[in-house]
């Protein structure tokens, strides 16, 4: 497959602080790629190098077989959307929509039709008359959509787009800009904080970490797989518990043995990191001869609507441990804080890594 857009061994400087490390990446043709990490991390300074609006320090951007790594951001094919709209207040909806049209010197009608096709196509058709502050954050955010691909770019940029809404406007509307992603076919890069934002819309993750790429991939496979104890703590709720080896396929957490399904690495003089979800404990069918298992003390029941958080203690570990009951669980358990019950971690849902120095 040829590489929609590659980025070369990018690096940028700003005085003594490196804010990219030397990243490199390539995005296929129309897939929905998410730069995911901590504020700080680099991945709306890789944005902006991709734009144009920032320049590396050394690297080269190549998009559809160019290389565009000087080229000011007018001569590059993309649209953006940023968090905050940036549409322009003074002018109508229509008006905003066509801002780039008029630009290029499309004919009016041609216009106008091209307005009416992107209106219609963003759920607002009647909404052309109207001004910026006439609409929601959400239908506000839906225009600057409908303005970013007017020109019919072949790269959309989306800078944190949903992080000014409310949640349920949120929720809703990144399953509109998915469907609408989809439905266009194109070439397009998120950039956000929010780990559910990502795993929802994402066909490939980036995870970044001070300025480099911890790790690439489906949002399944970053969820169940990650590939360092910092993808691990960063993407979704998890329990990261200090270890060492105890022997083949076998560690130790605090005075509990564990088994494990693949044997631990041999570590670096710093130790491993054991990780597990809090899904991936189990309550159900646990007994004394059970692998992985053991007796633990509730602290703290948390009611989540489809499930209950449980805030654990299990013999032997000091660390608080986290589990993820059912409403079927807690039906059947009655589980409230004060309680003990056994709890197992299934060997097949343990990884374990080796700890990253400080």
């Amino acid at each position: 497959m040829t590489e929609f857009l590659e980025l070369r061994d990018i690096r940028k400087e700003f005085g003594s602080f490196t804010a990219l490390k030397g990243v490199s990446l390539a995005v296929h043709p129309g897939e929905l790629v998410c730069f995911l990490g901590p504020s700080g991390c680099g991945k709306t300074t890789l944005l902006r190098i991709i734009a144009g609006l920032e320049v590396q320090t050394s690297g080269t951007v190549i998009q559809a077989g160019k290389d565009i790594s000087r080229l000011p951001p007018m001569k590059r094919d993309y649209g953006i959307v940023f968090q905050s709209y940036a549409l322009f207040p003074n002018l109508s909806i229509a008006e905003n929509v066509a801002y780039g049209l008029v630009n290029r010197g499309m004919a009016r009608a041609q216009r106008d039709a091209r307005v009416n096709e992107l209106l219609a196509l963003v759920g607002l058709p009647d909404s052309g008359a109207k001004f910026p502050a006439q609409l929601s954050g959400g239908q506000q955010q839906r225009i600057a959509i409908a303005r970013a691909i007017a020109t019919s770019p072949g790269l959309l940029l989306l800078d944190e787009p949903l992080s000014a809404l409310d949640a349920r406007v949120r929720v809703r509307l990144r399953g509109e800009i998915r469907s609408l992603q989809q439905r266009l076919g194109i070439t397009t890069i998120l950039v956000t904080h929010d780990q559910e934002e990502a795993l929802s819309m994402a066909d490939r993750i980036v995870v970044m970490n001070q300025g480099v790429i911890d790790q690439i991939g489906s949002p399944t496979e970053v969820y169940r797989n990650p590939q360092t104890p910092f993808v691990a703590d960063f993407v979704g709720k998890t329990n990261l518990l200090p270890a060492t080896r105890a022997g083949d396929k076998r560690v130790m957490i605090g005075a509990q043995r564990f088994e494990i399904e693949n044997d631990a690495p041999a570590g670096n003089g710093s130790g491993l990191r054991v990780f597990f979800r809090p899904e991936d404990v189990i309550v159900r069918g646990v007994g004394g001869a059970t692998p992985n298992s053991a007796a633990a003390v509730v602290e703290k029941v948390e009611f989540l609507g489809s499930y209950s958080r449980l805030t654990f203690r299990m013999n032997g570990i000091d660390q608080p441990l986290f589990a993820d009951l059912s409403v079927n669980d807690m039906e059947e358990f009655h589980v409230k804080p004060g309680d003990t019950m056994r709890v197992a971690i299934p060997a097949d849902r343990v990884r374990v890594f080796e700890a990253q120095p400080a």
